[in-house]
């Protein structure tokens, strides 16, 4: 029988050569791991082989050629095995050189791993993380500024697209004093998916890319939704096709007079994406969706506006300022319960009375013990403008 460090020996050569194989074989059935908290992908909780490998070591597989160095084995008195060493190499895009320390705790059953805990200088590893290509995020006083970045090729989507909203959705959730993320762009706001990338592809090529981008626009897409701030969207120019969602996804849609919505699908023979087929006929009904859908009605600010698609829509030339203020607005707000509304309006649409109700009861549980809360009283009380800290 192999001993616990032969089997982490297989484990960290089988994912230098990506042996999905040796990798199954080495985990339990019932695997738990935790990647740092503050890694530019793959942090946090993963459990069972396949959520490991799919959402944790695939996913620093892509942004990073780098792997683990051990130095020292350190078996412990409880069966567990302490591994500390080095990892080294360098971002797939670019960045600073990768040298960071690792501490790897591996817990055992039945001969196999069980568990992984990993600690490691995550700062080094954001610094080796590449920088975005196609949008600028810039944070400042809680609000994240999130510009799309390409007006050449009017924000289309492409692999370099999807790749940097992946990031930046994970670079979000690990942002402890985020309060408002605000969404806009240089040049219309999304033509939708970049058919000169994909239109030359042969069928299972772009089958493939498609299935790559669409499933990272998705799991951005959720890990937006998540997050424990609002997310304002400024629309310049157009929206089309899965972008469309980056709108829906909005708690606040802010439009350009001049601004223009259309999917798209049907003139292409495609289907959707984007989440639109889920936001849309929650957002404005089901039969405006399937005009929409079907009939590649082309809708205006003015309209969209009418339809529920858009919280406001200005001249074309204060759309961001607007937007901002509004952000501004919200940083300044309860952020907690901002949270809690996101969680409960979400939610609402699948979910009974009665579980909507103690959703309800959960959420002022929370919320009755944070000091913003007091403050709210104390202000209202008092006839002057609450301070929140969102806290």
């Amino acid at each position: 029988m192999s001993s616990p460090e032969d089997v982490v020996r297989r484990l960290y050569d089988a994912l230098a050569a990506g042996d999905t194989a040796t990798i199954g074989a080495l985990l339990h059935p019932e695997f738990e791991g935790v990647l740092a908290d503050g890694m530019p992908v793959g942090a946090g909780e993963h459990a069972g082989a396949d959520a490991m490998w799919a959402d944790g070591w695939k996913q620093i597989g892509r942004a990073f050629a780098a792997g683990p160095k051990p130095a020292e084995f350190a078996p412990l008195t409880d069966g567990r095995l302490l591994v500390t060493g080095r990892y080294t190499g360098h971002g797939r895009r670019g960045g600073e050189p990768l040298d960071a320390a690792f501490t790897h705790l591996f817990s055992f059953r039945d001969g196999r791993i069980f568990r992984l805990e990993q600690v490691t200088d995550t700062a080094r590893w954001r610094d080796a993380a590449s920088p975005l290509r196609t949008m600028t995020l810039e944070i400042t006083d809680g609000v994240a500024t999130v510009t799309l970045n390409r007006p050449e090729v009017g924000n289309a989507f492409d692999v370099a697209m999807t790749d940097d909203i992946l990031a930046l959705s994970t670079r979000l959730s690990r942002e402890s004093d985020l309060r408002c993320v605000l969404l806009r762009s240089k040049g219309p706001f999304t033509v939708g998916g970049n058919l000169d990338f994909l239109g030359p592809q042969g069928q299972d090529e772009r089958a493939a890319t498609l299935h790559r981008m669409i499933g990272d626009y998705h799991m951005a897409l959720e890990r937006l939704a998540s997050l424990e701030a609002p997310l304002v969207a400024a629309i310049s120019g157009s929206a089309g096709g899965g972008g469309l969602g980056l709108v829906c996804a909005a708690d606040v849609a802010i439009a350009a007079d001049d601004a223009a919505f259309a999917l798209g699908y049907a003139a292409l023979g495609m289907t959707s994406d984007g989440g639109n087929s889920w936001y849309l006929p929650r957002l404005i009904g089901l039969r405006r969706t399937q005009q929409l859908y079907l009939l590649n009605h082309r809708l205006s600010a003015a309209e969209a506006l009418e339809w529920g698609l858009l919280t406001a829509v200005v001249p074309a030339a204060e759309v961001d300022a607007e937007a901002a203020r509004i952000a501004a607005k919200l940083a300044a707000g309860p952020t907690r319960a901002f949270a809690g509304m996101r969680r409960l309006l979400r939610d609402s649409f699948d979910t009974s009375l009665r579980d909507q109700l103690a959703a309800e009861l959960r959420e002022v549980d929370e919320i009755a013990r944070t000091s913003d809360l007091g403050e709210g009283m104390s202000a209202f009380a008092a006839r002057r403008r609450p301070d929140f800290r969102g806290r």
